[in-house]
């Protein structure tokens, strides 16, 4: 019996799961919220050449303002609190987060983005521009963005929008340039994950 469990609970979970729907315009209109426990920030850069040294921020929250029919239109706001740096190193975790040489996160408390203008390249595809705040320093940051699409997501109500971005900067640009003469690299790729759900 165990054995037919499996199979069986995984028919059950398929009838709930739906194929999220790539038509922009078909997605409500209207104010959605970030939910972070489908959200991911990553960043990485090189080390001396040698890997693509990779962490990611814990804390991180936001909202969309979305209009389906001018998704240029469309605004976004994102937060994040520098202190959840995470390395999987608690120890460097709590340097990288604090350090004045590094996030400062004590003097600054805050990563923004705030889009200021995007551009369509495809029906699912399109560049978002924004101001990035970093360290108390504010600087243009342009991402790719892909619009995975809209649907369900279990637990929300509400329609649930998904995208993925990536993007390049230089973290000198915000005064953040320690160990850059020692081949630790300048410029930082940043790898974005983010559900927005309805807001109700």
């Amino acid at each position: 019996m165990k054995h037919l469990f499996l199979p069986l609970a995984l028919l059950t979970l398929s009838g709930c799961v739906t194929v999220p729907d790539v038509d922009v315009s078909a997605a409500p209109e209207g104010a959605y919220v970030l939910d972070p426990a489908h959200a991911s920030v990553n960043w990485s850069l090189s080390h001396s050449g040698l890997s693509f040294y990779t962490a990611r921020f814990d804390d991180i929250s936001g909202a969309l303002d979305f209009n389906p029919d001018a998704p240029n239109t469309s605004r976004v706001d994102i937060r994040i609190d520098p202190k959840s740096v995470s390395t999987g190193d608690t120890e460097w975790d709590e340097t990288l987060g604090t350090d004045g040489k590094y996030f400062d996160g004590n003097a600054h408390p805050e990563i923004r983005f705030v889009s200021t203008n995007s551009v369509k390249i495809t029906e699912t595809t399109g560049t978002v521009t924004g101001d990035l705040t970093l360290r108390g320093v504010t600087k243009p940051v342009t991402l790719n963005v892909t619009y995975n699409g809209a649907g369900k997501s279990f637990g929300h109500p509400g329609a649930t929008l998904g995208f993925s971005a990536i993007g390049k900067m230089k973290r000198s640009d915000w005064g953040m340039d320690y160990l850059t003469n020692f081949g630790i690299g300048d410029e930082v790729t940043l790898r974005i994950e983010a559900e927005f759900n309805e807001k109700q």
